[in-house]
């Protein structure tokens, strides 16, 4: 399964056309989240339908439940990217929350 580490996620979200899901709870998402990142708890994204021509980014809290979405993604035919230490490892801004 590929990754990419926060600093490249935010090289790649210069593309605004980027699709980024946010796999967190929306109590989470509420509490702050990248610009543009799409939420779509883990416990839904099996229901996920979007273009499987271009890859698709994961991020959670820590990384593991965006391992997790890739995986399921990655079943269904998405080029599914987790990124690697989630909202803990992303220095970028975030939008809503306290930050």
């Amino acid at each position: 399964m590929r990754t990419v580490t926060t600093s490249e996620l935010e090289s790649v979200l210069q593309d605004k056309s980027t699709t980024l899901l946010d796999v967190r709870t929306a109590q989470e998402y509420a509490g702050g989240h990248i610009k543009g990142a799409r939420l779509f708890p883990l416990d839904r994204i099996h229901t996920y339908e979007g273009k499987k021509e271009s890859p698709v980014y994961l991020i959670c809290h820590s990384g593991a439940r965006s391992k997790r979405a890739a995986k399921l993604l990655k079943k269904k035919g998405y080029d599914a990217i987790s990124v690697k230490g989630g909202m803990l490892a992303w220095q970028g801004k975030t939008i809503g929350g306290n930050k």
